[in-house]
């Protein structure tokens, strides 16, 4: 216990250090206060740019609080994604690459510690750029459409909350498998091209873990079917469980990529 109370110490120092428990939350900050922003003042955006035809009208439709998370969360699903992905592949692998692990490795180590000490802060920094984010865009969302019932806000947040902890888990684990620049290429093509061909050609399966996000934000408009939403909850819940299992192992396996 106190070897992972040492880990998961160095892990939160090394966040800190880096600034990315500040400029992560940022840019989901960012990322939620721009569709409510946006959308609300297009119209006077598009008349100051100008240089519009003769009698060019262009009608706003009329959106609800929820269309504005839902925009939020479709901004958090691409470039947020993309963020902690990029901020956190390298948390196994670079430091095998660069030498630094070797003064963990000589020692004895548990593995188990190991991965849960990262896994644990890269999910809590995921979290909180997620709470940044979504408080950015409901503070301005309740300020400029109305408001939205804070239940239904609170369990699309949970259920956001659970999606993040499955992308931080196989980050993890695939840092620990392969080299970095491998490790980024896996774990981009599984998350947002995954969601990517989800969206393209999902309507084909009810229940799989790219749907988690999406079935989170039809919470805010009751029109998610609730059997699929346990379904997946419960096939994402063992993903992560069975992800970090494997991320234990292959932490372990893999020390002869080490460099010494």
């Amino acid at each position: 216990m106190q070897q992972f109370k040492a880990l998961l110490l160095k892990e939160w120092r090394e966040s800190v250090r880096s600034f990315k428990i500040i400029w992560i939350p940022l840019v989901f900050v960012l990322l939620g206060i721009s569709d409510p922003l946006m959308n609300y003042f297009m119209e006077d955006i598009l008349q100051a740019v100008g240089n519009m035809p003769d009698g060019f009208m262009m009608t706003m439709p009329e959106l609800q609080p929820a269309d504005l998370l839902m925009a939020s969360t479709g901004q958090f699903q691409s470039i947020g994604l993309l963020v902690l992905i990029t901020a956190f592949i390298g948390s196994v692998s670079r430091e095998r690459q660069n030498g630094t692990a070797t003064l963990l490795y000589v020692r004895p180590m548990s593995f188990t510690a190991l991965f849960f000490s990262k896994w644990i802060v890269a999910s809590m920094i995921a979290i909180l750029s997620a709470l940044a984010g979504y408080a950015g865009s409901m503070y301005y969302t309740v300020l400029l459409y109305g408001t939205v019932d804070l239940s239904k806000f609170l369990a699309m947040l949970g259920t956001y909350c659970v999606w993040l902890m499955l992308v931080m888990a196989l980050t993890v684990a695939m840092s620990a498998a392969f080299q970095t620049s491998v490790a980024a290429a896996i774990t981009i093509i599984l998350i947002p091209v995954g969601l990517l061909i989800d969206t393209l050609i999902g309507s084909f399966w009810s229940v799989t873990p790219w749907k988690l996000a999406q079935y989170g934000t039809g919470l805010l408009t009751d029109s998610v079917l609730m059997e699929n939403y346990w379904y997946t909850l419960l096939v994402v819940l063992i993903l992560i469980f069975v992800i970090v299992l494997l991320g234990i192992k292959m932490s372990k396996n893999n020390i002869r990529y080490l460099k010494v």
